[in-house]
């Protein structure tokens, strides 16, 4: 069985003193996650990250650097392998679409909170640790190996 590979980043903007994070929600599943999606054939990982997140929230976005990848098995029963990437907004607006009806910025603990997927905080606990983001250190983010990829089985995304 192939593996399903996918990329997606963990945008960011200031706010105030402190970054804040965006986090999409998807109708189809009901869920909060980052956005993300498949890589085209032929298509570089990091391509597929700014398209993929510039198609789902309308935000276009600079790669700043790579985070841990996720690893899981989706709603097919197939391995499904994430890169992620911190991203910073150089322009654009959120407008609704049918893969995302809505989006929010949060910052540190409220973010994991809000967050679905045990997978999707490990990848913002290594933003945090990778990058010491700006209103995000200091968090209680609640894992010493924040720098680790996810190994996680989860619902179908």
């Amino acid at each position: 069985m192939s593996i399903v590979r996918a990329a997606g980043g963990v945008v960011t903007r200031p706010s105030g003193d402190q970054l804040e994070v965006l986090l999409v929600h998807r109708p189809r599943y009901d869920d909060w996650t980052f956005p993300k999606g498949k890589v085209d054939p032929g298509e570089p990982d990091e391509a597929a990250a700014q398209r993929e997140v510039l198609e789902e929230t309308g935000l276009r976005c600079a790669l700043e650097r790579e985070l841990a990848s996720t690893h899981y098995v989706d709603s097919k029963q197939r391995p499904k392998v994430v890169r992620y990437w911190l991203m910073r907004v150089i322009d654009g607006a959120f407008v609704p679409n049918r893969e995302v009806d809505e989006t929010v910025w949060l910052a540190g603990e409220r973010a994991l909170t809000r967050l679905s997927y045990e997978h999707d905080r490990d990848v913002l606990r290594d933003a945090i640790a990778l990058e010491s983001l700006d209103g995000l250190e200091g968090t209680d983010v609640g894992s010493s190996d924040a720098g680790s990829s996810a190994d996680v089985t989860a619902r179908g995304e």
